[in-house]
């Protein structure tokens, strides 16, 4: 079955760098029009303009449901319908001990990476029944397994991520939308590599059996499968991209 996505519509979140840009091109490459939709517009308008014609930028906050009703609005309008969606807006917050964490600092991380999460589907599912079904990718983590230190409130979002998209694809599945979950483990972006020394980056290595931190092309390579019509048949789990990370 193909894995081609000529004539397809999609939105992709956090598009405007690392694995949301993977996404993109790699739904672009296929022929896939895409949004490419980011809090960092000068981001989006970047990767819009390098897949050129059939790509359109769009500046959006997930943790706002008006701003992402209007997002899905301004895709349909432009682009005639919507198929394929990947929830992939997410931020990590401060490392703080569940019973030291600010209550800002929580907030703040449950309402992009899950209620940013929710409004999308809010949104997308109605438009994507308007046309007899689509596909709906949501970027969960490896956290969305297992606990991490300091990380009371990406990981309890990421939990909850995965208990969503698997209710959305009870919920939808016979209306023709298949809802997924991926779980990505540490991946090799600008923002981890900036954001470590050498020793930290390499005890980060040091936790995946494979040897090494995962390529946003990886992720975004098992992300387009499940929008594609080769996995017609799935729906409603989650997929680790994890270098063997959960199986220890």
């Amino acid at each position: 079955m193909s894995q081609d996505f000529s004539g397809k519509n999609a939105i992709v979140t956090g598009a405007a760098s690392g694995i949301g840009a993977a996404i993109a091109r790699d739904l672009a490459g296929r022929g896939a029009r895409v949004l490419v939709a980011d809090y960092n517009s000068q981001g989006a308008e970047a990767v819009a303009g390098e897949l050129g014609a059939g790509a359109l930028a769009y500046a959006v906050n997930v943790a706002k449901a008006e701003e992402v009703e209007a997002m899905v609005a301004f895709a349909v309008r432009e682009f005639g319908r919507l198929d394929l969606a990947v929830n992939n807006a997410g931020i990590s917050g401060d490392q703080q001990s569940t019973g030291e964490m600010a209550l800002e600092n929580w907030r703040r991380v449950i309402d992009v990476n899950l209620n940013g999460v929710f409004y999308s589907m809010r949104y997308q599912i109605p438009a994507m029944l308007e046309n007899g079904g689509g596909s709906i990718v949501n970027m969960a983590s490896i956290l969305g397994s297992v606990g991490w230190r300091g990380a009371a409130h990406y990981v309890a979002a990421k939990h909850a991520v995965c208990g969503l998209t698997k209710t959305a694809a009870l919920e939808y599945s016979a209306q023709g939308i298949r809802v997924n979950a991926v779980g990505p483990a540490f991946i090799e972006t600008p923002l981890i590599e900036g954001a470590l020394s050498k020793k930290q980056l390499d005890g980060l290595v040091g936790m995946h059996p494979i040897g090494r931190l995962g390529q946003p092309e990886e992720v975004a390579a098992l992300t387009n499968f499940l929008l594609s019509d080769a996995a017609s048949f799935l729906t409603g789990a989650y997929y680790p991209v994890d270098g063997a990370f959960l199986a220890q």
